[in-house]
């Protein structure tokens, strides 16, 4: 981290002095790596006015979910969803972040069934009574990135199914709770994965969370196979998504070698996701999109 003197202007944008400000939190830090821990430097912990900022972004992410919730039915193609998500985002002054994302050719990843992620809305792909279906919205707002996800159950959806959507959000909900000032990513990765290996299913290995607001995607990186005490020490001011893939079968999954975009499971059984953005505060978690 950065050596500031104590009586410099601390490097959150207080105004206030280092020693008055961050100082003592900054020591803190120290002392766990010292230790040996994983921590954070000060381009992963946001300040107030970046918070705030990022707050208007997610009103805009949930604010798209929920049109794309009071919508969604049987019948209806992917680029619908599409479209929706495009108008809504737009309409509300903000862009959406996977357009363009690396070459990602949409606005929103429309996932279902064996579709792990990234799933690529289409004209030709149609929801199904029986499908279950992950829409992943991202979305900038003067600069400030957001980004959650939710699954829906189109129509007479299976109990194995629901069962797998059901537990998954539980999972998130489990790992929520773990999310402390001075605890560990880990925590939380531990406690949605025992949830999810409790029930039956298996959880994505290769693509985790990560660290967003000021960019799409920062650090911290976040698994969902860790344990307790390990991974980076979460401290107040982090932002990151809560997102794991959890698998009726197992936890291969593979690319699609044409579109270079879409995950699949490698049984081909179901995967469900939720995901959720949340702030590490001085007493907890604070859920930003969902």
């Amino acid at each position: 981290m950065e050596k500031l003197g104590r009586n410099e202007p601390c490097w959150c944008g207080s105004g206030k002095k280092y020693k008055k400000c961050h100082e003592e939190f900054d020591n803190k830090i120290e002392e766990f790596e010292v230790m040996g821990h994983e921590v954070p430097d000060h381009s992963i912990i946001k300040t107030p006015a970046q918070i705030e900022a990022i707050k208007e972004s997610c009103k805009i992410n949930i604010a798209v979910l929920d049109e794309v919730a009071a919508k969604i039915h049987a019948g209806m193609t992917t680029q619908e969803i599409d479209d929706i998500v495009y108008k809504k985002t737009t309409e509300m002054g903000g862009i959406p972040a996977t357009l363009n994302y690396e070459g990602y050719p949409k606005s929103v990843c429309t996932s279902i069934n064996e579709v792990v992620c990234h799933g690529i809305p289409s004209d030709d792909v149609v929801l199904k009574d029986g499908d279950i279906v992950n829409v992943d919205c991202s979305t900038i707002l003067n600069g400030y990135f957001s980004d959650s996800s939710r699954m829906f159950c189109i129509g007479d959806v299976s109990e194995e199914k629901r069962k797998l959507v059901e537990v998954t959000k539980e999972a998130v909900e489990l790992g929520l709770k773990e999310v402390k000032p001075w605890g560990f990513l880990g925590d939380m990765g531990e406690a949605v994965h025992e949830h999810a290996v409790k029930n039956g299913y298996s959880v994505v290995r290769q693509i985790g969370g990560h660290g967003v607001g000021l960019e799409f995607h920062e650090d911290p990186w976040v698994g969902y196979c860790s344990k307790r005490g390990e991974d980076m020490l979460l401290v107040p001011g982090m932002i990151f998504t809560i997102e794991p893939m959890i698998n009726m079968g197992t936890d291969k999954i593979f690319q699609d070698e044409n579109d270079g975009w879409t995950i699949y499971t490698a049984d081909k059984k179901p995967s469900a996701q939720w995901e959720i953005m949340v702030l590490v505060t001085e007493d907890g978690a604070e859920v930003l999109s969902y």
